[in-house]
């Protein structure tokens, strides 16, 4: 049955997808990769408020906040300048294979240096609590993730549209080629991306550590892949195509947690995998086409 609380729970579901997708095509705009490592960013972010919540010193946890959504963008600019950069010039496989070895390495790095368990991420108490909207309690982190999330999209719009760096990031998605030869620095556009889909990755971990109140080395695996999904299903060249690939993922999961049997919701998955099959049979590009050049940055 369709109520007022499944709808804002699909919303919000698919608004953290969108958020992810986003991310994802950001990066691979420019420099036509598939950033596995991404996952690994809300990991980052998500042992961040578990540290620093569990700090003795009293800190508002909006700074927390506010903290690890910058560490996570801090990390994924590290990872550009020390990982890809290197190989950014050899070959998109190179890029690809540095993409698994650093989300193999951030693994890696938190089963031991922190622990291969779940780990209880402090969260302030309205992240818990519900009101009452048409006589139905809604959560109030899944009304704030959807606010936060139309916030952030019509910030980067105007970010893309009305500033030099936004007119750069996305003159270099168009053509990078000829992007550089105007003048515009490689490095400042990349490296920009690759910030803005931190930040998004830092937003979304916030969000993603509240449903379940831990942070593990393997939380960004499940949403990184469902990320990638929708960008499949959107349009790998379009970020209009990642936010309504990510909202129709979760608005599809979750409708069939109303239509199928019981006994068949544990292969919602494959029934998604299936219904993406079909899509990409009439839609090659995705729902959403964009520009559909093959350059990539050398």
């Amino acid at each position: 049955m369709l109520t007022i609380d499944f709808l804002i729970n699909t919303i919000s579901l698919g608004s953290l997808y969108a958020m992810l997708a986003l991310g994802l095509v950001i990066v691979y705009g420019i420099l036509k990769l598939v950033n596995f490592a991404y996952g690994e960013l809300l990991m980052i972010a998500g042992y961040a408020l578990y540290v620093l919540g569990g700090l003795t010193i009293s800190i508002p946890w909006f700074v927390i906040a506010i903290f690890a959504v910058l560490i996570a963008a801090v990390v994924s600019y590290l990872t550009e300048m020390i990982a890809f950069r290197p190989v950014r010039e050899k070959s998109l496989t190179a890029m690809l294979i540095t993409s698994f070895a650093v989300s193999t390495l951030l693994q890696n790095a938190a089963l031991l240096i922190i622990s291969p368990r779940a780990r209880a991420v402090p969260l302030p108490d309205f992240f818990s609590q519900s009101i009452a909207i048409a006589g139905t309690d809604i959560p109030i982190r899944n009304i704030l993730s959807i606010i936060t999330a139309v916030a952030l999209f019509g910030a980067l719009s105007l970010l893309l549209k009305y500033t030099v760096l936004g007119i750069a990031l996305r003159a270099a998605a168009d053509d990078f080629k000829m992007t550089r030869l105007l003048g515009v620095p490689a490095n400042l556009v990349i490296s920009a991306a690759f910030i803005i889909s931190g930040f998004f990755a830092g937003v979304v971990a916030i969000f993603w550590t509240a449903r379940t109140a831990s942070v593990t080395p393997t939380i960004g695996a499940a949403p990184l892949l469902v990320a990638f999904v929708a960008c499949v299903i959107g349009g790998m060249t379009n970020l209009l195509g990642a936010v309504v690939g990510g909202y129709l993922y979760g608005i599809v999961y979750s409708l069939l947690s109303l239509w199928l049997p019981q006994y068949l919701l544990d292969y919602r998955e494959a029934f998604m995998f299936l219904i993406v099959i079909l899509i990409l049979l009439f839609r090659p590009t995705g729902l959403i086409r964009g520009n559909t050049t093959s350059e990539r940055v050398g």
